[in-house]
C-alpha cells in the first residue's frame, strides 16, 4: 500500500471520532425539551451536570463521551503527524495538541462535577465563596479552563494552518468567521464570570457560555467534515522555505528525456 493510500485510510477515523465528539458535545441543548429547572440565560452549562441535578448523570455521561471521542481523534491525528516527518508543521501540531487537550480536559470535567448550582442557588454561591463546597468545585474550574484553553488553541491554530498551508478547504473558508465569533463569546463569558464573582449579577453568563460551547461544537464538526472531505489531517505534501504548501512532490514521467 502506498503512503498516500495509508494516509487516506487513517484520516477517516479521525474525522469520525471528531464528528461524533462534536455531536455529543451539544447534548446540553436537550435542556430545551427536558425540565432542568435552570435558566439557560443565567446559569453555567456545567450546572446541568451538578450532583444534585436529577439529570446530572445524563449530562456528565455525554460530556465524558464527547471528551473521550475528541481526545482519541486528536491523539490519532498527532500520531499521524509524528509518523510523517514532512507533515509536522508547527501550526498543525499545535492545533491538534490543543484539540487533544480539550478532549482530555472535557472528559475530566465529567468526573469533577459541581455539587450545587452557584448561579441559581444563593446558598450554594455563599458556600462556594466561603470555601465550604467540595474540592471538586475548584478542580472543575481548573479542568474547564484547560478545556477552553485547548479549544481556543485548536480553533485558532488549525484555522491558521488551513489557510497558511492551503489544506482542509472548508476549514480554511469558514474557520476565520468561527474564530472571530468564538473570541467574542469567550470575552463575553469571561466578563460575565468576573461580574458574577464580584457580586454584580450574572450578565447573561449562561447565554454567553452556551454560545461559546456551541461555536466549539460547530467548529469541531467543520474540522471533521474537512478531514473527511480531503482525507487528510496534514500529510503527504511538502513546504517551501516561505512556509507555504507546494503540494505533493512531482516525479518525472518514466523514460522522459530531460532537455538541457
Amino acid at each position: 500500500m502506498s503512503r498516500e493510500d495509508s494516509s487516506v485510510r487513517s484520516a477517516l477515523p479521525v474525522a469520525v471520532l471528531i464528528g461524533l465528539g462534536a455531536t455529543a458535545y451539544t447534548a446540553w441543548v436537550l435542556e430545551v425539551v427536558l425540565s432542568t429547572g435552570l435558566n439557560p440565560i443565567e446559569t453555567y452549562v456545567s450546572e446541568l451536570a451538578a450532583q444534585d441535578q436529577p439529570l446530572g448523570g445524563l449530562f456528565r455521561a455525554t460530556d465524558f463521551i464527547a471528551g473521550l471521542l475528541v481526545f482519541a481523534g486528536g491523539l490519532l491525528a498527532l500520531l499521524r503527524l509524528a509518523r510523517y516527518a514532512d507533515s509536522r508543521r508547527p501550526w498543525a501540531v499545535l492545533g491538534w495538541a490543543g484539540v487533544t487537550l480539550f478532549g482530555a480536559a472535557t472528559a475530566a470535567d465529567a468526573w469533577l462535577p459541581l455539587s450545587c448550582q452557584p448561579t441559581a442557588d444563593p446558598e450554594c454561591a455563599a458556600r462556594e465563596t466561603a470555601g465550604l463546597v467540595p474540592a471538586t468545585h475548584q478542580a472543575h474550574a481548573v479542568s474547564s479552563s484547560l478545556a477552553m484553553t485547548g479549544a481556543l488553541v485548536g480553533i485558532v491554530t488549525l484555522t491558521v494552518a488551513a489557510r497558511r498551508y492551503d489544506r482542509l478547504a472548508p476549514l480554511a473558508r469558514h474557520g476565520p468567521a468561527l474564530v472571530a465569533l468564538e473570541l467574542l463569546a469567550t470575552a463575553w463569558t469571561l466578563t460575565a464570570i468576573a461580574m458574577f464573582s464580584a457580586g454584580r449579577g450574572t450578565w447573561a453568563l449562561g447565554a454567553g457560555q452556551r454560545l461559546q460551547v456551541l461555536i466549539v461544537a460547530v467548529w469541531l464538526a467543520l474540522l471533521a467534515y474537512s478531514v473527511h472531505k480531503e482525507r487528510r489531517t496534514w500529510c503527504c505534501d511538502t513546504v517551501n522555505l516561505s512556509g507555504h504548501s507546494t503540494g505533493p512532490p512531482q516525479m518525472n514521467p518514466p523514460h522522459e528525456e530531460r532537455r538541457t
